[in-house]
């Protein structure tokens, strides 16, 4: 649970902070929900983090199934191309 997710992966990439994801190399955000309420967000990860592995991978593959770092953009300059209006 983060309230800045772009920080927080940045510090998993960098291995800034030990713990699982330095140790074991987790690099790639491959799921991520939001929540207004930060109480509901905490309530969602203890829920998912006392599932079988199998059922975390069954949530990530639901709506990841290529397992793609939904991160990989973010930091990317965004380019943009003119189309020139026609009469």
């Amino acid at each position: 649970m983060t309230n800045s997710i772009r920080r927080r992966v940045r510090e998993h990439k960098l291995k800034l902070t030990p713990g699982f994801a330095a140790k074991y190399n987790i690099t790639r955000l491959v799921y991520f929900e939001t929540f207004e309420d930060v109480r509901n967000a905490i309530e969602c990860e203890k829920q998912i983090k006392v599932w079988t592995r199998a059922k975390r991978v069954a949530l990530i593959e639901s709506s990841n199934p290529k397992w793609d770092d939904l991160s990989r953009e973010w930091d990317q300059p965004q380019t943009f191309r003119f189309v020139p209006k026609t009469a």
